[in-house]
Formats: C-alpha cells, sequence, structure tokens
C-alpha cells in the first residue's frame, strides 16, 4: 500500500495542468510545481485544478488504507508515502512541490478537526500579509500543535511533526526571502526573471 500511495503522490498534477494548458511550471517563475506558481502563468482555473489534484492524492491513498481497515500507525505510513510522492516524484526524478495541498489531502482524512484550526491561522496570517508561503509555514508551524490539541493517536502526532518540518525545509528559500522583504505577495510578479530548481 505505500508503494501505490507513493505512486499516487508522485502525480505531479502542475505538470500535467500546465502542459494541457501550454507551458511548463518548472520553466517559469519559481519554478515550482504547485497551485501558487501555476496561478501566475496559467492563472485562476489552472491553479485550482492543480490544488484539486494535489489535495486529491494526499486524501485518495488515506481514504483507501481507512477503507481496508488499517490501524492509525499504518494509516501515519500511507500519510507519509503518499506526502514523499508530492515533494519527491518518481515521475520528475525525484524532484516535486512543496507539499502543502498533499498534506491538506492528508489531514482532510486524518484530523480534520485539526486541519480546521490550521486553516483558520493559514486564512488570518494570508489576509494579514498577502504572502502565500508565509500563510502555509504559518500552517505547518501550527498543524502538529492542533494535532494533539485534539487528542488524536500517537502516530498522528509523528507524522505532523514530520511533515511539518519538511514543508518549512522544502519553503527555506521562501523563508530566506521573508527574512529579506523580497517575497512576493498574492497578485505581485516575482522580481527576478527565469526559473530555479524545484524546490
Amino acid at each position: 500500500m505505500m508503494i501505490a500511495a507513493y505512486l499516487i503522490g508522485s502525480i505531479p498534477f502542475g505538470v500535467l495542468v500546465g502542459r494541457l494548458r501550454g507551458f511548463d511550471p518548472r520553466m517559469v517563475g519559481s519554478g515550482n510545481i504547485g497551485m501558487t506558481n501555476v496561478a501566475r502563468v496559467g492563472g485562476l482555473s489552472a491553479a485550482v485544478l492543480t490544488f484539486v489534484g494535489d489535495v486529491f492524492k494526499g486524501a485518495l491513498p488515506v481514504a483507501a488504507a481507512r477503507a481496508l481497515g488499517f490501524v492509525p500507525s499504518q494509516l501515519a505510513w500511507t500519510a507519509l508515502a503518499a506526502f514523499l510522492g508530492s515533494i519527491c516524484s518518481i515521475f520528475l526524478r525525484f524532484r516535486g512541490g512543496k507539499g502543502v495541498s498533499a498534506a491538506l489531502g492528508v489531514w482532510v482524512m486524518l484530523s480534520p478537526f485539526a486541519l480546521l484550526f490550521a486553516m483558520a491561522a493559514f486564512a488570518i496570517a494570508l489576509v494579514s500579509s498577502r504572502i502565500m508561503s508565509l500563510a502555509s509555514i504559518v500552517a505547518a508551524l501550527v498543524i502538529p500543535i492542533a494535532v494533539a490539541a485534539v487528542g488524536g493517536p500517537r502516530p498522528y502526532l509523528v507524522l505532523a511533526i514530520v511533515i511539518s518540518g519538511l514543508v518549512l525545509l522544502r519553503h527555506s528559500e521562501n523563508i530566506r526571502r521573508l527574512l529579506r522583504g523580497a517575497e512576493p505577495r498574492v497578485g505581485e510578479r516575482r522580481r527576478t526573471e527565469g526559473a530555479v530548481p524545484n524546490r
């Protein structure tokens, strides 16, 4: 099941949507294949399709594992495999996105109440700053606390810590730009030309 979860998580929806729209998100903007970078070139509809696909690939393996009667520790491993696929896709030579949308899909299935707290923090950060990466970072910091607060199974808390740590690691360049005051806000174009390797 973990192999199947990893393969599903590896599906690069941002690249697939980009090809349908005539562009490759790896070659534009930040070079990332996630919703935010897809939106910069493909617009809202392309971003929505990418977002839905990425959430789906996080949620589907967990839903399937739950239907098969997996216990919490097995569900956590399945979720981690799907998440790892999203950030280290076998179809992209082990590159990928930042895993935020896939993580959202995971927590929709495993701990929706904890997810509500994280989404509230995300919304507050996004509205107040208009910086998508900052909102994602805030949500990543909140989700382990929220999972602990709702009293979920211990494997879910360990999973939350691991996934959040990886999300923060994938946002390392964004964090550096935030510290320099150079991170673009929603609706702004990036200040640098060309693309950088997927992060």
